[in-house]
């Protein structure tokens, strides 16, 4: 195992053989999605599919959480113009999830603790999925206003139709063991690390033209194209510009109230 250089933007890159290992290291615990943990984490694959030996691009959290998805502080930004940062970082994030649906190596999520909004969207958009059993899974959009526009056109074609949905507009956590039950999750163990060196038995057997041709055959027989980028997009967009989601937002950059907290006295 070697570590390649300091973190980066919030990613730490690691080269194993046939692995490069990129994990979010956030300083403040959260391994949310800012503009350059997003570029960080399509300079690593970008690194990776460079190397022929390469076979896996591994993603991980740090500090017992995966990812929490949209930087708010990053989001709130200039009043005058975070609508169009957002959207920003939204393209940049539908673009890095539609990479993994396209590039010749294998993409596994390791996701052990928490994983929020965005962060269920990388999971979703890997191509498999190991997780903890301390690892849990949530779309707190709502409680935002928002809609987690960009993260469910690859949920639903993990999960299907109702567990998406549930997940979305209860807004509650769903177990690393629920979340297997309906298929976010492919295995549920408690060495991650070991699950990874057990995949890549076979993963080192495939060329990774195979593994291209295998991602573009399946994601010819799937509704999302490129115009549902842009819808997802358009929506995002326009959501976290609404009244109700800056100020849920900017409530909790200047406070840290979170939307179901009172206003302190």
């Amino acid at each position: 195992m070697t570590a390649i250089g300091p973190t980066h933007r919030g990613v730490r890159l690691t080269a194993e053989p046939h692995v490069l290992r990129a994990t979010l290291t956030s300083p403040d615990g959260l391994n949310s999605l800012s503009g350059a943990a997003l570029d960080a984490l399509g300079a690593a694959l970008d690194r990776a599919e460079a190397d022929p030996e390469c076979r896996v691009l591994l993603l991980e959290g740090s500090g017992g959480t995966f990812c929490t998805g949209l930087d708010f502080e990053e989001a709130a930004g200039d009043p005058a113009g975070g609508a169009s940062q957002a959207g920003r970082g939204g393209a940049e994030f539908l673009a890095l999830m539609r990479r993994f649906g396209e590039t010749p190596l294998a993409v596994v999520a390791c996701v052990d603790g928490r994983a929020a909004g965005g962060g269920v969207g990388l999971a979703a958009a890997a191509d498999l999925v190991i997780a903890t059993e301390r690892s849990e899974f949530s779309l707190p959009e709502a409680l935002w206003g928002l809609v987690p526009c960009c993260v469910l056109p690859v949920l639903v074609r993990r999960t299907g139709f109702q567990p998406a949905y549930a997940m979305a507009l209860s807004t509650q956590p769903v177990s690393a063991r629920r979340a297997a039950d309906f298929r976010l999750v492919d295995e549920v163990v408690p060495d991650p690390d070991a699950a990874v060196r057990r995949l890549l038995v076979r993963l080192t057997r495939l060329d990774p033209a195979t593994i291209g041709e295998l991602k573009q055959y399946f994601r010819a027989m799937w509704f999302t194209t490129e115009d549902t980028d842009a819808f997802a997009l358009r929506e995002f967009t326009r959501l976290i510009d609404s009244p109700v989601a800056r100020r849920r937002i900017t409530d909790y950059t200047t406070t840290r109230r979170l939307p179901w907290e009172k206003p302190r006295p």
